[in-house]
């Protein structure tokens, strides 16, 4: 039977055609989500442009929250104007089976799959056999997921952590706090831990007056993505105020991921996925980042025990989508 899977974030679109228990797609497309009115539009151009025939199972996974009701699931798209149901979707394209699974959950499903080569380990640890895991990654926004053992396979709890309110750690944080609320009316962990974040923590530093902003900087985040444009400053050592702005996101990803860690008992192991940390490794490899992830109190011990992980597969949440919808399907 043919499947298809489809990863909806706030910026692109992934989908696939697959089959039960290969490991290869059959044809693969991204589209940029911002081209698209809704998700539907985005589904009729991928089956024409593959030339698509008779789909059975599909699995679509977004960013969001999935609301279950006796209609069916349906999700609003957190950072796309774009609602989804379940129901219309499966009406409207004949599909046998059709499940909605958060983005963060299909990245937990999808790590299952992958190999050591898709991962860039940060922190080795003593893993616990079974324990659980976390994953959390910032692209468009922040997501988040606790993976817990159920007997045979590891079950992944979908969650909104991300949401959740910024702790900050030392005096520039607690400016950056006052910052955010005075802009937001709140702060929290994806109003810095994004790619929109990584920009607003570039302007709160220029606010602050520390160093003086480039014009090659300015000019270029005018005409290219601004986030990229401050990493690629950064990691060029071309600019001091981009250099601190990465650094700053740096140690903020650090803490929540040691939060997270404590939150989840992921004694199995941190997992970072997302658009940024693989464009950011050098970084993550610095200090910096372990160094918050670890400054735990009388817990530092405990999350220095647990393997952290960063995930360079950029199709795993599609991997994971694939092997939801593939559940229950006799494999070839």
């Amino acid at each position: 039977m043919t499947l298809l899977a489809a990863d909806i974030g706030g910026t692109n679109v992934r989908l696939c055609l697959a089959r039960a228990g290969e490991s290869r797609f059959l044809a693969e497309q991204t589209y940029a989500s911002a081209d698209f009115a809704s998700f539907n539009d985005v589904l009729r151009r991928f089956l024409v442009d593959v030339s698509a025939g008779t789909i059975g199972s599909a699995c679509i996974a977004v960013a969001g929250p999935i609301r279950e009701s006796a209609d069916g699931q349906t999700v609003k798209v957190t950072n796309l104007p774009w609602e989804i149901g379940a129901t219309a979707l499966q009406k409207e394209f004949g599909f046998s089976k059709l499940r909605l699974i958060n983005d963060f959950e299909a990245i937990g499903y999808g790590i299952e799959a992958l190999g050591e080569k898709d991962f860039v380990v940060l922190q080795p640890g003593h893993p616990v056999a079974h324990g659980p895991r976390a994953v959390i990654g910032a692209g468009t926004g922040l997501g988040q997921a606790i993976l817990v053992w159920q007997g045979e396979r590891y079950e992944v709890i979908a969650t909104e952590g991300g949401h959740t309110e910024f702790g900050p750690t030392d005096d520039l944080q607690i400016e950056l706090a006052r910052y955010l609320i005075k802009r937001f009316g709140r702060a929290s962990y994806e109003r810095v831990l994004s790619g929109p974040g990584l920009v607003r923590l570039y302007e709160f530093l220029r606010g602050q007056g520390v160093v003086a902003e480039s014009t090659v900087v300015v000019e270029t985040m005018k005409t290219a993505d601004p986030a990229a444009a401050i990493v690629d400053a950064a990691l060029a050592h071309a600019d001091p105020l981009a250099a601190m702005a990465l650094d700053l996101f740096v140690r903020i990803y650090g803490a929540q991921a040691g939060n997270l860690a404590l939150t989840a008992g992921a004694t199995g192991g941190v997992y970072l996925a997302g658009g940024i940390a693989p464009k950011i490794i050098s970084r993550l490899r610095d200090i910096l980042f372990l160094d918050a992830f670890r400054s735990k109190g009388n817990m530092s011990a405990y999350v220095e025990n647990i393997p952290v992980r960063v995930v360079m597969n950029p199709k795993v949440g599609l991997i994971g989508a694939v092997a939801v919808a593939a559940r229950g399907l006799p494999t070839q």
